[in-house]
């Protein structure tokens, strides 16, 4: 671990964000890797501009941090991490692991919430300035980058701690049948087997495939982290629902099927769906919820297929109030103009 800690930030930036098959079977927008280079621009100098001494970025097959560098005038202390490249999602795992280990004191994100999940499963307790750059994300937010990168650089700096709160999380716990047929968990009860940031599905398919998910009425079952009128996605199922609870500390637990209360939501840019709501209820912090199947299915987390159940498969969903760290970009800011941080 590097023992220099002073006022550094890393870079994740993801070249595939933005290019799914909902572009295809929806209306969702292509986002560039040419825009995102823009952006990666504009956060070098706000972070800059706020005292950031260093900066590592996540080297990904587009090359966006050199190309974000080139003819930028800087006095930023700016490297690649060194790491073996494997052009997916472990790659934002791998390279957030490093991060921490360097000690930065802040991961500024470009993607969606697939990249902040992969982020979130290595990076430990360091906060997050997610910046979405897709148009299907709940956890990261479209955001100017020149503020991002400001609120960035003020939390690395020590200067907007009060700018940072923790969000809950959806941890997984599968569990598979050994040769005596009884049942065992693949996790522990303090690592689960994987983790969603907004919602946990369970989608009558067998296989992962093109892993988004499109057709509302293949959706069994819903775990969402949270309930926020006008987002897009499963989350919005949630959201467009009359029993979804009062509380910003509660999730929801949905489950669909016919004979239920029909419910109409955008589950994807210009995709407007009516999905049949059998059974809602809130659910508090640390309640568990046990899936039971009897067909194969998926697992889809956080709008994505990820993991194939066989028939009779058991997961237990709970949701954790232990979540990552995320800046509130405006808060920061906030925080700092009233101390005067801008007065010059």
């Amino acid at each position: 671990m590097s023992t220099d800690t002073t006022n550094s930030v890393g870079i994740i930036a993801n070249p595939a964000s933005g290019r799914d098959i909902r572009r295809l079977v929806a209306h969702g927008a292509v986002f560039n890797n040419d825009e995102k280079v823009n952006i990666v621009r504009r956060v070098l100098l706000g972070l800059e501009a706020m005292g950031v001494e260093r900066v590592l970025f996540m080297p990904d097959s587009f090359s966006i941090g050199p190309k974000a560098l080139d003819g930028l005038q800087t006095a930023l202390d700016v490297s690649i991490l060194p790491m073996f490249k494997t052009f997916s999602q472990r790659d934002s795992t791998q390279a957030a692991a490093l991060m921490g280990a360097e000690g930065v004191g802040c991961i500024v994100t470009l993607g969606g919430d697939g990249t902040n999940r992969a982020v979130t499963k290595a990076y430990g307790d360091v906060p997050l300035m997610p910046i979405s750059t897709g148009t299907n994300n709940v956890f990261p937010k479209m955001l100017e980058g020149t503020i991002a990168g400001m609120a960035a650089g003020l939390v690395a700096c020590g200067l907007g701690d009060a700018a940072v709160g923790r969000v809950p999380r959806i941890d997984i716990f599968c569990e598979k049948t050994n040769e005596s047929n009884q049942a065992e968990h693949t996790g522990s009860a303090e690592t689960p087997d994987d983790i969603a940031l907004v919602d946990v599905a369970i989608y009558d398919e067998r296989f992962v495939a093109s892993r988004a998910i499109w057709e509302a009425s293949k959706i069994k079952e819903l775990v969402l982290t949270r309930v926020e009128p006008g987002s897009i996605g499963l989350s919005s199922i949630g959201a467009h629902t009359p029993d979804r609870g009062d509380s910003p500390e509660q999730g929801l637990y949905l489950r669909l099927g016919e004979g239920g209360q029909p419910v109409l939501a955008p589950i994807a840019p210009g995709l407007l769906s009516e999905v049949s709501v059998v059974e809602s209820r809130p659910l508090a912090p640390g309640e568990m919820v046990t899936v039971r199947h009897r067909q194969p299915c998926v697992l889809a987390l956080d709008g994505e297929r990820e993991i194939e159940l066989r028939q009779g498969s058991t997961v237990r969903l709970q949701l954790n109030p232990k979540g990552p760290r995320v800046i509130d970009a405006r808060k920061a800011i906030d925080i700092a103009a009233r101390a005067g941080v801008f007065i010059r």
